[in-house]
């Protein structure tokens, strides 16, 4: 199983890099398979590499699903003393 998650570009770097944010979260990845990406655009995300842009609306609303999930993880977690 694999994971890939949508995450907003912030910062453009040398070298086919950039800078992304997710949940708050910074992490350099590579652009290498992906052209045409500016500061804002979103991509999908695996293991450090740009996989395709995504559509904003759809990122978004992945992203409050995942929050979603989180929360409900967290709030077993405390039901059952973890």
């Amino acid at each position: 199983m694999c994971l890939a998650l949508p995450c907003r570009i912030v910062e453009l770097l040398p070298g086919d890099q950039a800078m992304v944010d997710v949940a708050g979260v910074s992490r350099e990845i590579s652009l290498a398979l992906v052209d045409d990406l500016a500061v804002g655009d979103y991509v999908i995300v695996h293991v450090g590499y740009a996989l395709t842009r995504l559509d904003p609306d759809e990122a978004e609303k992945t992203l409050a699903l995942f929050a979603e999930l989180g929360e409900g993880i967290s709030s077993e977690a405390n039901a059952v003393g973890a």
